[in-house]
Order: structure tokens, then C-alpha cells, then sequence
């Protein structure tokens, strides 16, 4: 099996795992943005250690593969977890990488509200100091608004570099303008983005011709279909 059909494989596994965790819906939904969407992630979802440790594992493998190719830095000094959902994605993700691959990284994530007593501060875990390299965790970016919120916040924490940002799922969805979310982050910011899979994957191993079925997944096709055409990027 050539590096292509493994990370195919390895995409096809991650997204039965999502719709097996109740993470990934097909049906009506209403977006933030007011948007009428056929499907939706919700990362909240996850509720048991078993999901949560294979989760690790998912965006442990993307962090290493985009290593591999040169897209992520090798030394990397910690992983951060915007609050709340970030958090346990962050520390699973840490773990996954001692475990798997050797990497022991220090991780951190941030308080709702800084503490002016005690050790104080807006982090929590590892404080960054200058030098440092940083990965972002991140479950899904539909707007962004957690990446503007956590650039100022590291920042402030000393000169560091933010090695990149990994998410579950890339919706691919156009942010403030013509852009995605993804490639306004990246203009703005000079972040990269790497996604576990993009909705335009889960489309094509999800709905291919010869998997599609009944009529009520060729409706469901259909909708995905149309729904990217109007609202995503690429």
C-alpha cells in the first residue's frame, strides 16, 4: 500500500469515527452564521476516554505526516488548546505524540478570565517564553474567531512562533469575504492550517459513484453538492 492509499485509508477511518462518536450529522441544521447546512460537526460529542485517546491519535498522525513533508518544524516546543474545546484536544494530542512517536511536547491553554491571584496569568500549563514554537489544536474553524482571540494572547506571552494550526475538519467555507476562514487566518496571520480531513474529502469517500446507494444518499449527495458550491472555497 503506497503513502497515498494509507492516508486515504486513514481519512476513511477518521471520518466512520466521527459518525460513529455522533460527532458528524447529515440532516437540516442552522449554522452561527445563520447558514442552512445538510451536515454538522460537533466535537462536543466526544465523551469517553477511549474516543478521546484515539482522537489524540487522529491529529497526532497529522501533525507527524505534515513533519514528514516539511509543512510542520520538527522541534516543536508545545501545543495549545484555545478554551474550551481545544483543551482536551490539546492534551490528547500531547499524549498521542509521547506515545506514539517519541515526541514529548509541553502543552498550555488559555482561562476564560485572567487570574489576578495565585500564580495569576491567562495561561495554564506550560508558559511560553521567547524562542518557542507552537502548535495550535483546534476542532473546526467556521469564522476563525478562536485563532484572532489566541494570536494576540501568545503574543503577549514572549516572541514566539505559531508553527501552524491543526483542526478535525476543514469546512472549507468562505469567511469575512471571497476567502475561506482558513486562507483568511493564513493571510492575516501567516498561519497554515492542517486539516485531519476537508469537507471535500468526506464528499468524495463518503458519496464516491459506486458508494452512493439509495435514493435517500443520492438526496443527501445532492445537497452537499450544492451546499459547497454556494458557500465553500476551492
Amino acid at each position: 500500500m503506497d503513502k497515498n492509499q494509507l492516508e486515504r485509508r486513514d481519512k476513511q477511518a477518521f471520518i466512520r469515527f466521527m459518525i460513529d462518536s455522533g460527532v458528524l450529522s447529515f440532516g437540516d441544521f442552522v449554522t452561527k452564521s445563520g447558514r442552512q447546512t445538510p451536515y454538522f460537526v460537533n466535537t462536543g460529542n466526544y465523551r469517553t476516554g477511549s474516543q478521546i485517546a484515539r482522537l489524540g491519535k487522529f491529529y497526532a498522525s497529522t501533525i507527524v505526516q505534515n513533519m514528514k513533508k516539511g509543512n510542520i518544524p520538527g522541534e516543536l516546543t508545545a501545543l495549545y488548546g484555545p478554551a474550551y474545546k481545544g483543551i482536551p484536544l490539546a492534551v490528547a494530542t500531547a499524549a498521542a505524540m509521547s506515545e506514539d512517536y517519541g515526541h514529548d511536547l509541553n502543552y498550555c491553554f488559555n482561562r476564560k478570565e485572567a487570574k489576578d491571584h495565585g500564580e495569576g496569568g491567562s495561561l495554564i500549563g506550560y508558559r511560553p517564553k521567547d524562542g518557542d514554537s507552537l502548535l495550535i489544536i483546534e476542532d473546526v474553524i467556521t469564522a476563525g474567531t478562536a485563532v484572532r482571540e489566541t494570536v494576540p494572547l501568545l503574543q503577549a506571552a514572549g516572541d514566539i512562533q505559531i508553527a501552524g494550526l491543526v483542526v478535525s475538519v476543514d469546512r472549507m467555507e468562505k469567511g469575512q469575504g471571497e476567502l475561506s476562514a482558513i486562507q483568511e487566518i493564513e493571510r492575516d496571520f501567516g498561519i497554515r492550517t492542517f486539516a485531519i480531513v476537508t469537507i471535500r474529502e468526506i464528499f468524495d469517500l463518503l458519496f464516491s459513484e459506486r458508494e452512493v446507494g439509495d435514493g435517500a444518499n443520492q438526496q443527501l449527495k445532492q445537497r452537499l453538492a450544492d451546499y459547497m458550491a454556494e458557500y465553500c472555497v476551492g
